[in-house]
């Protein structure tokens, strides 16, 4: 793991613990992401990280989804998920299909191939999750599941209510 910011002196750390969390959080974002990506990679699927979140995005609608739901849900601009549709589809991992009420929308679909690239994601995933934890204990990996739903659920508590 790297060291901590040189600039930020240890009495700086003390007098501000909320901001030496926020750091080490911001540090473990960007490790988990690296370590992720080099997963992503050694799998050969030859996508993107951006492309792997659509996917995985995508296997959570029960119908093909529009562009403008996936933009939404990825909180992009529609643009760039024209981008990387464009991409999985030259790869053969999802198609265009045309709404069946609506012929002016087009909904996004996965085809085969995408739902086995879907499968590799997750097995790559878990590697990385893997790699990540191994430092940790079952019991503190416990604990940390459960910090973590805390903050990403966003405890009312810690908003003035």
């Amino acid at each position: 793991m790297t060291s901590p910011d040189p600039v930020i002196s240890d009495s700086a750390t003390a007098a501000d613990p909320d901001g030496s969390l926020a750091e080490q959080l911001l540090r473990l974002t960007r490790r988990v992401h690296r370590i992720q990506k080099r997963h992503i990679e050694l799998s050969g699927l030859g996508v993107t990280p951006a492309q792997s979140r659509l996917l995985r995005t995508l296997a959570h609608y029960d119908s093909p989804p529009r562009m403008a739901d996936l933009a939404a849900r990825l909180e992009v601009v529609p643009r760039a998920v024209t981008s990387l549709v464009d991409g999985l589809e030259a790869s053969g991992k999802v198609r265009r299909v045309p709404d069946p009420t609506n012929r002016r929308v087009i909904r996004i679909e996965l085809t085969e191939d995408g739902l086995k690239a879907l499968r590799a994601l997750h097995a790559a995933r878990r590697s990385a999750a893997r790699e990540i934890l191994a430092p940790l204990t079952a019991e503190q990996r416990q604990v940390l599941g459960g910090l973590l739903d805390t903050l990403v659920d966003g405890d009312a508590r810690g908003c003035g209510a």
